[in-house]
């Protein structure tokens, strides 16, 4: 037992302020995942009204969730090569954090889908001052032999945090209101204080345990071009630049969920609890797997587990579209997030080897933005599909997974000098 306690913990061994901005991640995560629930369910209640210009319900929840993807991945290539320029990354962390604790008090007084827009669209813009430079950040405290590691376990914490919010927030709204001293809080206006407390708090956090790198330079040519053509000409489209593909046709496929939450509880006769659950599988799975796999990429390669991850999306989006039992639909959100645990660490990590002194935020931001705009297409695209049957979306999002998957098995090469051969299960 002791043993594997130890084992345990070695996994997570990583540079202190890897740890401390992956805890201030987390906290931050928390309030960001609330308000993927809490904000379909404020779209369809009475509290929130105005001009809808003829569109359903769906669609403006789609549009709503999709700006604050679309304007996050937009502004991230500027605010990665703002970070390099000034070889600083604690402060576009911090302004990003700020603006998200703002913006989440701010919903407390939106009543009208217009306000509502607005909000989510600044929150977008908010965030994009924090990925870029947390995965910068992330990339110059690690080197090629734990690089993996590094990420993997950023990512854990990060996505425990967004993991946890799906669970609370059904029943944070469902339990209100609430009666502080001579207050009465509403079920939303409580989860919307839940989600500015926790993005405070990671501001507390990176104020007070991150540093800048020591060795950090400021690269004043740091480029926002994404070439697309590989500059090698071993293959038709540059490594960087395929990931991102991919990580945007594995983004989409994921978030197709998030949109279509009234139609999923309706065809599995279920309610919002059983929804977070499902939701919250994926991130299960990423918090679970993300560590060992981001290890073992260190060791064994990246390129083994992306394509695997790639391939493993297929069936897992798929049969989301024909499933009638919450529980079987749970297994299935599992499985896709196994799948992308096996894409993402080992992504950053490719593109980590292949970034020059001073492109971290920069090159990285290429996956960041590319992942960002899936998760903004997605629910776009599921709130505009799923008026055609509710297997549609899905069907779309296995379409992508399957283009992906050509993509890296065609265009990704090891980055690793060396790596050890992986274990066959069974074998002496």
């Amino acid at each position: 037992m002791g043993s594997l306690a130890s084992r345990i913990l070695a996994q997570f061994a990583v540079d202190r302020r890897v740890l401390a901005l992956a805890f201030a991640r987390m906290a931050d995560g928390v309030g960001n995942s609330f308000l993927i629930i809490v904000i379909p369910l404020y779209v369809a209640s009475d509290i929130v009204g105005g001009a809808t210009l003829g569109l359903g319900e769906a669609m403006i929840i789609g549009i709503i969730l999709s700006l604050f993807g679309f304007l996050n991945s937009s502004f991230q290539p500027f605010t990665g090569r703002l970070s390099d320029r000034f070889g600083r990354r604690k402060p576009f962390i911090l302004i990003g954090l700020a603006g998200l604790t703002l913006t989440n008090v701010a919903y407390v007084f939106a009543e009208s889908y217009l306000t509502l827009l607005v909000i989510r669209g600044l929150q977008g813009v908010s965030v994009s001052f924090i990925v870029p430079a947390s995965i910068a950040l992330v990339n110059e405290l690690a080197t090629t032999d734990d690089r993996g590691g590094n990420m993997g376990v950023y990512n854990t914490f990060r996505l425990l945090g967004f993991g946890a919010g799906p669970l609370a927030a059904g029943a944070v709204v469902n339990l209100g209101p609430y009666s502080i001293a001579t207050l009465s809080v509403s079920g939303f206006d409580a989860a919307f204080y839940v989600a500015a407390v926790t993005a405070a708090l990671s501001t507390v956090l990176v104020t007070v345990l991150i540093t800048d790198p020591e060795g950090t330079k400021a690269n004043a040519g740091a480029d926002i071009s994404i070439p697309i053509r590989d500059p090698s000409g071993r293959n038709l489209f540059d490594p960087i630049f395929t990931l991102g593909v991919a990580s945007l046709f594995m983004a989409a496929a994921i978030a197709l969920f998030a949109t279509i939450q009234p139609q999923v509880n309706a065809r599995l006769e279920q309610g919002p609890t059983w929804f977070g659950l499902q939701f919250a599988a994926f991130i299960l799975a990423q918090i679970l797997l993300q560590t060992p796999i981001g290890r073992a990429c260190d060791r064994y390669g990246r390129r083994p587990f992306i394509v695997a991850g790639m391939i493993l999306l297929i069936p897992s989006t798929l049969i989301q579209g024909f499933i009638t039992g919450s529980e079987t639909m749970f297994l299935a959100r599992l499985i896709q997030g196994i799948a992308g645990a096996m894409v993402f660490a080992p992504s950053l990590a490719l593109a980590g080897d292949i970034a020059g002194e001073g492109e971290s935020g920069s090159k990285l931001s290429v996956l960041t933005m590319a992942f960002g705009f899936g998760i903004a297409l997605g629910p776009l695209a599921s709130g505009a599909l799923v008026g055609y049957g509710f297997e549609v979306p899905f069907i779309f999002g296995t379409g992508l997974a399957v283009l992906g998957s050509i993509l890296v098995y065609t265009q990704i090469e090891e980055t690793l000098e060396t790596t050890a051969p992986i274990p066959v299960v069974g074998s002496d």
